[in-house]
């Protein structure tokens, strides 16, 4: 873990609530990473998941598709990148830019040691994801030209069924933080991972605001409208934020109040809470 980054245990604010759109569905969101001020600062500070490597990102590896769908939506995609976007555009074209793991899964092939879509410093067509670039040219959202983990990251959705006592069952959408354990076991090993790095931790807005179109798609406009509601009201708290994100900047104090000209609060009355 390198010197900017926290660790990965600390006190979290979770929220449960019903699905607007589906009965048998609750979202359990974490409100400390999702009202973070986290941002991606690939090419301005991101140090890479390789040492080094920064210029990879977190693309050293390629990334595996979720489904057959997912490589059929970005197959559709690829088909309409051209040389001046990706820089491997031959040689993917050529010899493909699909490849399989050890275990056989699929996955966006590796190529001169990062995904192939990987354009490299001083291309003309801009560094980084050739299938972002393309989504950016194109005024559509990268989440419809990139593999489902990639648009994602680093936001984590799983599943998991609940037992209720009352012999019911629910489908509990969590939605949180990708950090390190997200990657299992070899996460540890990762050269560096900006969800709890504090160069990572300055953005304007809370990650719920910066990602609304990728938390959209993962739980629907209604779900994602619920959130946006309680993320509101823990931000507009005038009491310290509970369980805030530890590579988060420090909140400015509030101002003093005012003293009250008619004298001393009663006993008991709101001034008197510390």
């Amino acid at each position: 873990m390198r010197s900017d980054e926290k660790g990965l245990d600390f006190a979290r604010a979770w929220v449960e609530f019903p699905d607007p759109a589906d009965d048998e569905q609750v979202f359990r969101c974490d409100l400390t990473w999702l009202t973070s001020r986290w941002n991606c600062i690939f090419g301005s500070g991101c140090q890479g998941i390789q040492a080094g490597r920064a210029d990879d990102g977190c693309c050293t590896l390629g990334a595996h598709f979720s489904d057959e769908d997912d490589e059929k939506r970005v197959a559709g995609y690829v088909a309409r990148l051209t040389p001046d976007v990706w820089q491997n555009h031959a040689e993917g074209t050529r010899n493909g830019w699909v490849s399989e793991d050890e275990e056989g899964s699929r996955q966006t092939r590796p190529f001169q040691g990062s995904c192939i879509f990987q354009n490299r410093p001083g291309f003309s067509g801009g560094m980084g994801c050739s299938l972002h670039i393309l989504a950016l040219r194109e005024g559509r959202e990268p989440l419809e030209t990139k593999p489902d983990v990639c648009w994602q990251l680093p936001v984590r959705r799983t599943f998991e069924w609940i037992d209720r006592p009352d012999d019911t069952r629910v489908l509990q959408v969590s939605i949180g933080e990708y950090d390190r354990r997200g990657w299992g076991p070899g996460g540890h090993d990762l050269h560096w991972w900006c969800t709890s790095a504090t160069s990572a931790h300055g953005a304007g807005d809370p990650v719920y605001v910066s990602y609304r179109a990728e938390l959209t798609e993962l739980m629907g406009k209604a779900g994602y409208d619920r959130l946006v509601e309680l993320c509101e009201q823990r931000l507009a708290s005038q009491l310290p934020l509970v369980a805030p994100h530890p590579a988060d900047p420090a909140r400015p104090a509030d101002p003093a109040r005012p003293a009250d000209p008619a004298g001393p609060a009663s006993p008991g009355g709101p001034a008197d809470a510390v």
